[in-house]
């Protein structure tokens, strides 16, 4: 799915505000639309707090991505939050958590909430998820309103490691190598985040400002909110594969960057080393992986043990 219908200028800078991401590849339609309840505890009365989700039934997601739920009020109490969830992969229960953190990206919906397993999802797998969470309390004087149910898939296990030492990009997909790119990554003074950092979107044409440069910029896939972007560098041909020059974008040849952007899926996992840069926020687009696992399953903002 593609973040064509975006309105955004993107800087291709992983350390920028510029350009944050707005929303996710289906965005345009706003949020996935709930399910029928699946509750049946006593009701409890409060301010109603609704949930959305960012993927809908049917989609199909890199192995990498998280579930996301959007709450409509900032909650105090996640235990029935937690509690109330099931997920299974393939029939199996999923031993997984979710971690809260504040959100920007729908008006309205203050909180969001990601869920992941210890490890990637399996390629090529049936994921199912009951939130039974309706009429269950939010905290003092907080009710959920609704129940959600989720059924998606997810694709092809493509993994890219890019390091920088070596100016290379090498992508497989279920184990088996397909891509070996060159690459030049962000120049010292704007270096490329390290870490696991999750596709979000893709662009067929995303416009890029910054100090003294304003391009139209084809076959960009988005792997930051903050501008972290694997695209097209017509311009930079010369260094790519040689040396990193970038504003901490991961710039490949137009050839390269045509084929990995019909490669990529949005969830895929690119991992980033030797790039002298820090370690990806977690809170900067899908940067969960860059959390322990001892670190997510305590909850984020709110504790759901």
């Amino acid at each position: 799915m593609l973040g064509v219908t975006l309105a955004l200028v993107a800087a291709c800078d992983g350390s920028s505000s510029e350009g944050a991401w707005q929303g996710g590849p289906s965005s345009s339609a706003g949020p996935a639309s709930t399910g029928p309840s699946a509750s049946t505890s006593p009701a409890v009365t409060g301010k109603p707090v609704h949930v959305r989700l960012l993927e809908g039934d049917g989609s199909t997601w890199g192995v990498g991505m998280p579930i996301i739920a959007y709450l409509s009020a900032k909650i105090t109490d996640a235990h029935a939050f937690a509690a109330a969830t099931t997920v299974t992969v393939n029939g199996a229960p999923a031993q997984g958590a979710w971690f809260f953190q504040n959100s920007a990206i729908y008006r309205g919906y203050p909180l969001e909430a990601h869920y992941r397993t210890e490890k990637y999802w399996p390629a090529h797998a049936k994921i199912h998820m009951d939130l039974a969470v309706k009429e269950q309390p939010a905290g003092t004087g907080l009710v959920y309103d609704n129940s959600l149910t989720l059924d998606m898939s997810t694709g092809a296990a493509n993994i890219s490691k890019v390091d920088g030492k070596t100016k290379r990009m090498v992508v497989t997909s279920d184990g088996k190598q397909v891509f070996n790119f060159p690459v030049s990554l962000g120049k010292a003074s704007t270096p490329t985040f390290s870490g696991v950092k999750v596709v979000m979107e893709k662009d067929r044409v995303q416009r890029m400002t910054g100090a003294g440069y304003d391009l139209k910029v084809p076959w960009s896939v988005r792997i930051t909110n903050s501008g972290e972007f694997v695209h097209a560098a017509s311009w930079n041909g010369g260094n790519i594969g040689q040396r990193s020059t970038s504003h901490g974008c991961t710039n490949l040849t137009v050839a390269d960057a045509q084929r990995y952007f019909n490669f990529a899926q949005v969830g895929d996992v690119t991992v980033f080393t030797g790039t002298g840069g820090p370690t990806m926020p977690s809170w900067d687009g899908y940067g969960d992986w860059n959390l322990p696992w001892s670190t997510w399953q305590a909850g984020g903002l709110l504790k759901t043990g």
